[in-house]
């Protein structure tokens, strides 16, 4: 039987697309930077306006 990740990349996975590459997890996102890119006017962030 497989063991549970524990520690790392591995463990986060993104929100929408669910890849475990780059993931932001500041303010609680949990979602990668490109997912970010695409909802960043959406959920907020003037940077993206």
């Amino acid at each position: 039987m497989e063991e549970k990740k524990k520690v790392g990349k591995g463990t986060r996975k993104c929100r929408r697309c669910g890849s475990h590459g780059p993931i932001i997890r500041r303010y609680g996102l949990y979602i990668c930077r490109h997912c970010f890119r695409e909802v960043a006017r959406d959920i907020g962030f003037k940077k993206y306006e």
